[in-house]
């Protein structure tokens, strides 16, 4: 049997540490933004950081996570809320004129000049180019499924960690090109992003079939652990993974919806035939001959 370590009281400190950091910082930096009235600054951003920050507490600190070494389905629930749930809400609370943008204000002051440099910006469209931020959220799934390694982050609270983190940083880059909080250099077709999240359902069905219809219990530690709900560890692995299936396909399908409405909106096209009709009208003013004034 496998002794599985849980958070020790420095790992919960810097934990709620960094949660609670965060959340007092976007908070402070939100009602700044509200003062200045930089625009239109929409309430349910805050909600969506928030909530967020509560799906990532509740994966790592939270009593739920104590039993993710005793239950399959636990283990899944983690993954999917650091990876499927929380980044997105992050992301959208992040967008535009939101409180992260003071936050940034006095870090550009000192950073600023570096990531304003060529190999800087060439560097992060790299980093979130859609190819490889879907990558390395389907790697990370993978490997860390693979029954070594997920044995690995069971025998050591590092790894586990490790784990938990990779999830979460795979998990912002997967969101990036579909949220797109910031402004991008790289040029897709937006349709693409319909390909974008159909195809990252497939490492997931594969993973969560994989686990529904296998007639054996593929990750044997579960054996020894404890009957909780009175399911048994094959139980516990089909759960986990009809979960993993359903929550998947259901948030991407809820995105791609949005995304599909965003594309047929009319409103989309007005937003940039306008300016570019009050511009025309602009420059037509600016040419009128002078001569007709004077006579």
């Amino acid at each position: 049997m496998i002794s599985h370590t849980h958070h020790g009281a420095t790992e919960l400190f810097w934990i709620y540490g960094a949660l609670i950091l965060a959340a007092f910082v976007y908070l402070r930096d939100w009602f700044r933004v509200r003062r200045q009235d930089y625009g239109s600054v929409d309430g349910w951003r805050a909600g969506s950081f928030f909530m967020g920050i509560l799906f990532t507490w509740i994966a790592i600190a939270s009593p739920l996570a104590a039993l993710d070494h005793e239950m399959l389905t636990v283990h899944m629930v983690q993954h999917l809320l650091l990876m499927t749930l929380a980044p997105p809400l992050i992301l959208l609370g992040t967008r535009q004129k939101t409180p992260v943008n003071g936050l940034m204000q006095p870090c550009s002051q000192v950073i600023g000049g570096p990531l304003r440099s060529e190999l800087m910006r060439q560097f992060l469209n790299v980093v979130t180019h859609p190819v490889l931020c879907w990558s390395a959220a389907a790697g990370a799934l993978v490997v860390w499924h693979i029954p070594s390694v997920f044995m690995l982050g069971l025998r050591s609270q590092a790894w586990h960690g490790a784990e938990q983190a990779s999830f979460l940083v795979t998990g912002l880059l997967f969101w990036l090109p579909v949220v797109r909080p910031w402004p991008n250099s790289f040029q897709w077709p937006e349709s693409s992003l319909l390909l974008y999240l159909f195809l990252a359902t497939l490492p997931c069905d594969i993973l969560s079939g994989f686990l529904v219809f296998c007639d054996r219990v593929v990750y044997p530690v579960f054996l020894s652990s404890p009957r909780l709900f009175g399911l048994s560890a094959l139980e516990d692995q089909q759960c986990a993974g009809a979960l993993m299936w359903t929550c998947i396909t259901v948030v991407y399908l809820i995105a791609a919806a949005i995304f599909t409405a965003h594309l047929l909106s009319p409103h989309r096209s007005e937003e940039f035939a306008i300016p570019q009709f009050e511009v025309r009208r602009v420059a037509i003013r600016h040419t009128d001959p002078p001569s007709v004034e004077m006579a």
